[in-house]
């Protein structure tokens, strides 16, 4: 496992998405047509003046099998006599556990003249979802990648283990710590009125840096839960902030559909162009609007026991990082947040410093956090 980790946590600032790919194989347990590539066939079909192949990587994953018993997770939202506030805790929880996941983004609409549309992507991963904090009004889960990639003799990799994104979820949250542009980040108070009734998701990075936050209501209806956010604003993700330098923020709304089968993620984004100021630019304030779904299959005969283990070993180490960003966010109102200093990004010295954990290094809490505002120092201003 060490050493495929290193050579992804080498590799990390060239990919769009760790897990980029084009192919990952599927068992099923019910007979079902099989194709050889991935398709794309909700796209710019009658465009023949570019090439919109889904851009994203080559590799390709372990055979998969998705699995078709009943969601326990599922089946408790729909249990008669609960309240609307015990559904929405259930469905969000009902996010947890282990996934088979495809991401595919397409721009729908330019709003320039001469527009030209940029290729889709697409990529996949498989993770186990953690439930890393559960209180009555609070809910925290943690993404975990657990990787087995296919190699040219035809035999699977060792295990590669990443950290990914994280979701935390409040009931009726006072305040937002929100994207401003220009990689600033301002915490804003909200009216009692605005929060009544709402869970707030916030969204954070791979180094549990702030990346977006919103509320929304939970709607529940037979057999699906859906909740919806307000409009945010998002500093570019890496599978655009890597080939795009024309725009500054993706303007959107957020949507979790929870399933019988698993959960789906929906994206509707507006591609806003800045002015010095920090403000749409007055002109072309908007390029292209895209949407984006993220499917979250439950997967049965995966081993994810590598990220078990990895958790346990650093979910310290991540839990003291996780304290040291919500005391920042407390103590200051605003801050600047950057991806890169000297030389590096943000996430390599916590991926490292991880690392270093899950391979035996002893541990104090109170040392770690000291250690954890150096490593984050170099990147952020107040």
């Amino acid at each position: 496992m060490s050493i495929l980790f290193r050579k992804l946590f080498a590799l990390w600032p060239l990919l769009g998405l760790l897990t980029s790919a084009s192919v990952l194989a599927s068992t099923e347990d019910q007979p079902q047509s099989k194709c050889d590539k991935s398709q794309y066939t909700f796209s710019w079909s009658l465009n023949q003046e570019c090439d919109l192949t889904p851009r994203g990587g080559t590799t390709a994953g372990a055979d998969i099998k998705l699995d078709h018993s009943e969601n326990k997770a599922w089946r408790a939202i729909q249990e008669e006599n609960i309240s609307d506030f015990e559904k929405d805790r259930r469905a969000i929880l009902a996010m947890a556990g282990a996934y088979r996941v495809s991401f595919d983004f397409l721009e729908v609409v330019g709003f320039t003249t001469g527009y030209s549309p940029s290729r889709p992507y697409q990529s996949w991963g498989t993770e186990y979802v953690y439930v890393a904090e559960d209180e009555p009004n609070f809910i925290s889960l943690q993404h975990i990648m657990v990787m087995y990639f296919k190699q040219e003799d035809g035999s699977v990799s060792e295990p590669m283990v990443m950290k990914h994104w994280r979701q935390d979820w409040q009931f009726e949250k006072p305040t937002e710590f929100v994207f401003t542009g220009n990689n600033i980040w301002e915490r804003r108070a909200l009216a009692s009125s605005e929060v009544k009734g709402t869970w707030s998701q916030s969204v954070f990075q791979v180094d549990d840096s702030p990346r977006y936050e919103s509320r929304g209501k939970w709607e529940h209806y037979a057999n699906f839960s859906s909740w919806k956010s307000g409009k945010t604003w998002r500093p570019l993700p890496r599978r655009e902030g890597s080939v795009r330098k024309d725009y500054h923020v993706l303007e959107g709304f957020n949507r979790h559909t929870i399933t019988p089968s698993g959960w789906v993620q929906e994206e509707e984004n507006m591609k806003l162009v800045l002015d010095q100021s920090g403000e749409p630019h007055s002109e072309t304030p908007y390029l292209a609007k895209e949407i984006g779904v993220a499917r979250y299959e439950r997967v049965s005969d995966h081993d994810f026991k590598p990220g078990d283990i990895y958790w346990e070993k650093t979910g310290p180490f991540w839990r003291d990082v996780r304290a040291v960003w919500s005391q920042l966010i407390a103590k200051n109102s605003s801050m600047s947040i950057s991806k890169k200093a000297d030389g590096q990004f943000m996430f390599m010295p916590f991926f490292q410093r991880a690392q270093e954990i899950a391979d035996g290094a002893s541990y104090d809490s109170q040392t770690e956090q000291k250690r954890i505002r150096e490593m984050l120092s170099p990147f952020l201003k107040f």
